[in-house]
């Protein structure tokens, strides 16, 4: 068996901080890995709350039905197993200034879940027709709850300040050459090679630490995990010839996700069984 704990993890993804901001890096529950923390995680859970009552006043939410009642089902187990396992270890709670809600949005050409920073959470009913039953939906909502847990998005907007910094710094120095550079490349390719060479990485860096951490919570609030790999499959096949290339992307293509899926598996059932709450 594969066996990927956090000391191999670390060593996979390595830690977001420069040496320059030290003082400013916190560490991601369960994984260890170092990340960049300049902003207060309080102000972004705010101002998330705000954008997600926006968000939730203008969708078409879904207000009952088995659907809705699945994903607050899943939703439940999943706070009370997360809260559950860092007491027990005797650790701090991420989530314990989170308010959690959940909304099912109708719209079935999104195929799609996202979870803003503290809590918020909205699956589209396009994605029900692809996880098929609440494993897999587990194993979606695992992932989103992890980019909570893990303050990706404090990583994130952490990042993007000392990233606008340094290149407005560097660029007085050169005389705009950077900016030059970029809107050069822009114009001939379409692309931006600061979000290709810097912000994309980053994000799949995100993107697979949530999908490890997801599985975790998804084991612990006591669903099959396996599906994970089944799921990845089905979602593998509805976007057939869609996938952009790995390099484009800022999530990891259908084939390494499930190829990550089935190398974490057996280590997270063993390591991370289903809690008592």
């Amino acid at each position: 068996m594969y066996n990927i704990n956090r000391r191999k993890f670390l060593g996979l993804f390595g830690c977001g901080c420069c040496s320059m901001f030290l003082p400013s890096c916190s560490t991601v529950p369960i994984t260890e890995r170092k990340q960049l923390s300049i902003i207060p995680e309080a102000r972004i859970n705010r101002q998330a709350a705000v954008a997600y009552e926006n968000f939730r006043n203008k969708a078409k939410v879904i207000k009952s039905g088995k659907d809705l009642k699945n994903i607050l089902e899943i939703g439940n187990k999943m706070e009370k197993a997360v809260s559950a396992f860092f007491l027990n270890k005797g650790q701090d709670d991420p989530t314990k200034n989170f308010e959690w809600d959940y909304i099912l949005v109708e719209n079935d050409k999104m195929i799609n879940a996202w979870c803003m920073p503290g809590g918020k959470i909205a699956v589209y009913t396009g994605l029900l027709k692809v996880t098929k039953n609440k494993d897999a939906l587990a194993t979606v909502m695992g992932h989103e709850i992890a980019h909570a847990v893990a303050r990706h998005s404090v990583e994130r907007m952490s990042h993007a300040m000392t990233i606008n910094l340094g290149t407005t710094v560097a660029d007085i120095f050169l005389g705009g050459a950077i900016n030059r550079t970029r809107n050069t490349v822009g114009q001939n390719t379409g692309l931006d090679i600061f979000q290709l060479g810097i912000m994309n990485p980053f994000g799949r860096k995100q993107e697979t630490e949530a999908d490890y951490l997801g599985l975790i919570f998804s084991s612990l609030s006591g669903y099959d995990i396996r599906e994970s790999v089944k799921l990845w499959e089905r979602m593998s096949e509805k976007n057939k010839g869609k996938e952009p290339p790995a390099f484009l992307s800022t999530h990891p293509s259908s084939k390494k996700r499930i190829e990550n899926l089935n190398n974490w598996i057996n280590e997270v059932i063993i390591e991370y069984p289903p809690i008592k709450v």
